[in-house]
C-alpha cells in the first residue's frame, strides 16, 4: 500500500526523456543515427572508462549511446527494449525522417502502422535496436471509450505516404526539424507484474489493456509514454548483461514528484536511489529506470 501522503498517481506534465543504449560499436551507431534519423551530436565524454556521446535535435538530447564493447547483443527473447519512439510535429517531419532512415542501408524497414491516434514507421538500428518514427494526430480526434484510448495497427501504406507528405528540401534539413522521445515500449516477462509495477508503483494511468499481452500507460491523458508486451518475451527472467538498452528516462516537474515516487517504490519494497535530483530504480527484469527533474543540458545528462 503506498503512503498516505504521496500522490498515487505521477504528474500529469510528465514526459519521456533521453533514451540510454549500450552499444558495442559507438562510431558505427552513432554515423547511423546522424545519418538516418538526423540526430546530432550534442556532447561527448569519457566516464568509468566507457566512451559516451549525445545526440539529439536542435537542443533536445534523445539518445545517450554508451560504449560496452565486451557485451553481446540483447536476445530477441529476453525482457528489454522493444522500440524507442522518436515524436515529430507533423507528416512532412515525420516522412523526410522516415525517407533518411529507409534509404541508410544499415536500417532493417520494419513496417509502417496506423495506430488511430497516430502514425508511425517502424526500423531496427545495425545492433538490433527497435525505432518507431511517428507523428501525433491531434488529441481531439482521438476516441476515448470507457477510459480507454482506442488504438489499433492498421496497415499504412509506406510509400503512399511518402509521395503525399515528403518535400524533398526536407530530407537535407531534418535535422533543424524538432523531434522529442514520445514513448518507449518494453518487452516484459508478465504483464500483470508489469501492470503493478509501471502503475502502482511509478505511478502512470492505463490508457488500453484490452490486449491480454500488451499494456499501455500515460500521464496527462497522453495515449501512451510507456508500454509492455509480452510478445516476444512471455515468461522472461531477470534481464542478463548485454547490449541493448541501458536506461528509460522519465521526467517530472518538480522535487515532490520525486518524493511521492520515492514513496510509492519503497512502499512496494522497491529499491529506489535519490541523489537529489533524480531517482533510480529498476523493474521487475531489471531494467533501469530513472525519473528525474529537467535536465538543463546535454553535458549533465553525460555525467549521470
Amino acid at each position: 500500500m503506498t503512503s498516505a501522503a504521496a500522490p498515487e498517481r505521477i504528474a500529469a506534465d510528465t514526459h519521456m526523456d533521453t533514451v540510454t543504449l549500450l552499444v558495442g560499436n559507438l562510431e558505427n551507431m552513432s554515423s547511423y543515427y546522424e545519418q538516418a534519423l538526423a540526430l546530432e551530436p550534442l556532447e561527448e565524454s569519457t566516464a568509468s572508462g566507457s566512451l559516451r556521446r549525445v545526440l539529439g535535435r536542435g537542443n533536445v538530447p534523445m539518445v545517450r549511446l554508451i560504449e560496452q564493447r565486451d557485451l553481446p547483443l540483447a536476445n530477441r527473447r529476453a525482457a528489454g527494449l522493444f522500440h524507442s519512439a522518436f515524436l515529430f510535429d507533423n507528416e512532412a517531419s515525420l516522412a523526410a525522417t522516415a525517407y533518411r532512415a529507409a534509404r541508410d542501408p544499415r536500417s532493417l524497414f520494419a513496417g509502417a502502422s496506423d495506430h488511430l491516434v497516430s502514425e508511425a514507421f517502424y526500423f531496427t538500428d545495425p545492433e538490433g535496436n527497435g525505432i518507431e518514427l511517428y507523428r501525433d494526430r491531434p488529441r481531439a480526434s482521438w476516441t476515448i471509450i470507457n477510459g480507454q484510448t482506442q488504438m489499433d495497427t492498421l496497415y499504412l501504406d509506406p510509400k503512399a505516404y511518402l509521395t503525399r507528405h515528403l518535400v524533398e528540401a526536407d530530407v537535407d534539413r531534418a535535422e533543424v526539424q524538432p523531434g522529442v522521445v514520445g514513448h518507449v515500449h518494453l518487452q516484459v516477462g508478465d504483464i500483470a507484474r508489469a501492470r503493478d509495477f509501471y502503475v502502482n508503483a511509478i505511478g502512470f494511468d492505463v490508457t488500453f489493456d484490452q490486449i491480454s499481452s500488451a499494456l499501455f500507460v500515460s500521464a496527462g491523458g497522453y495515449h501512451h509514454h510507456m508500454a509492455m508486451n509480452t510478445w516476444n518475451s512471455q515468461g522472461a527472467g531477470p534481464r542478463a548483461a548485454s547490449l541493448g538498452l541501458g536506461n528509460v528516462a522519465i521526467t517530472v516537474p518538480t522535487r515532490a514528484d520525486l518524493d511521492a515516487a520515492v514513496s510509492r517504490l519503497r512502499a512496494r519494497g522497491a529499491v529506489a536511489e535519490d541523489d537529489g535530483r533524480s531517482v533510480t530504480t529498476r523493474d521487475p527484469w531489471g531494467t533501469e529506470i530513472t525519473l528525474g527533474l529537467p535536465v538543463e543540458s546535454a553535458d549533465e545528462l553525460l555525467a549521470a
